[in-house]
């Protein structure tokens, strides 16, 4: 795929195309009016990710500029002054870390490659990619260019990372009248469009509301989420539950939610490393884990299943998992994928309510949220 065209006074007819789409593919199964939850139409993107390249200017002296790479001709660089899809304070840094990493040829000399990570909070953090070994006289003119430009920066190359203070940022959010807290490690999953993240927070914790409302006294209203990731959305929803029980398998975002759910005083969550075929062996009872040995499950009575998968959607086991449950709130970041998910629970599920995220402007991805109740 091309890199998109960026073009603001296009943006909504684009969007309306690709909830057109998501209508008319989801039309068989009854989907309702999806809430429609748009994008900042310029500068939403809080990571950006650019090659640097290295070249001569007119006078013949050393320069170097951002570039990305076009899938359509990966030989032809694209150079960058500036890049409307990132944020402000990453548009805003660009000119000034290009500037002061030419004055010093320690910080230029084959630098590779950068990688900006922002927050909605004003934070942000600048990886620096070398083909060379970092040594002390590198981290000396790293650390004094941090501090003129009031930013975290980290050093990278092969084999090594160089963290200078930290390799995190802060994020906080305001959603639905609480202030949520995040912090966000360099190299992990976070989401990368914190305008429309904020309003994909506040729907599912719509949804969930509206499923504890429901319930009646003593029905029982814990929560089970599958891949919580550093606990985007675990920091949201668990205060609307009585209890929680969060699955991820990756360590880095394991320790981040572990951070996160203690940031932000949530105590009714039990946070567990195992992947959702591991859950689905150990809730019908096929297996037993050593990571759940503190864990009563059979205590538990669930009204809720939370899920945020990668890409491929819910694997059989999930989906045979799934089935059990009264209320499924789904996020999905590939709406085929979800459609086939969809199709699978048709017999078990009807869906109540739909919205569409648009994560993603001027590109074919489309996120999607469903909340399915059992029939």
């Amino acid at each position: 795929m091309p890199l998109p065209i960026i073009d603001p006074a296009q943006y909504d007819a684009q969007l309306a195309a690709k909830v057109a789409r998501f209508k008319a593919d989801f039309a068989p199964y009854a989907l309702p009016e999806p809430n429609v939850l748009a994008s900042a139409p310029s500068h939403y993107r809080l990571r950006a990710e650019f090659r640097i390249w290295h070249h001569r200017d007119d006078q013949g002296s050393e320069d170097l500029d951002y570039a990305m790479f076009d899938p359509d001709n990966p030989k032809r660089p694209i150079l960058m002054a500036d890049y409307p899809v990132a944020c402000a304070a990453i548009c805003a840094l660009m000119p000034r870390l290009k500037t002061a990493v030419l004055a010093q040829e320690i910080l230029h000399k084959r630098f590779y490659a950068v990688e900006f990570l922002a927050t909605l909070a004003g934070d942000l953090l600048v990886t620096m990619i070398y083909h060379k070994k970092l040594d002390a006289d590198w981290e000396a003119a790293a650390r004094a260019l941090a501090e003129q430009l009031g930013v975290g920066i980290l050093g990278r190359s092969r084999g090594q990372k160089l963290i200078l203070d930290r390799d995190w940022v802060q994020e906080e959010l305001e959603v639905d009248g609480q202030l949520l807290r995040y912090r966000q490690l360099e190299g992990g999953f976070t989401q990368p469009n914190g305008g429309v993240n904020r309003q994909m927070l506040a729907w599912a914790r719509h949804q969930a509301g509206e499923v504890a409302a429901a319930r009646q006294a003593g029905d029982g209203n814990d929560l089970l989420e599958l891949y919580c990731g550093n606990g985007n959305f675990t920091v949201a929803l668990a205060p609307l539950f009585e209890r929680v029980l969060a699955t991820e398998m990756a360590k880095t975002s394991v320790h981040a939610a572990q951070h996160n759910l203690a940031d932000n005083g949530i105590a009714n969550t039990a946070l567990v490393r195992l992947a959702s075929e591991e859950v689905s062996a150990a809730l019908a009872g096929r297996e037993s884990f050593q990571r759940l040995k503190d864990i009563d499950l059979a205590s538990y009575r669930f009204s809720t299943l939370f899920v945020d998968p990668p890409r491929s959607g819910l694997d059989p086991a999930t989906l045979e998992l799934a089935a059990g449950f009264e209320h499924i709130l789904y996020i999905s970041c590939n709406p085929q994928t979800l459609l086939a998910n969809v199709a699978a629970l048709h017999a078990s599920h009807q869906i109540v309510a739909a919205a569409a995220f648009d994560q993603f402007p001027y590109t074919h991805h489309l996120e999607c949220g469903l909340l399915l109740k059992r029939r």
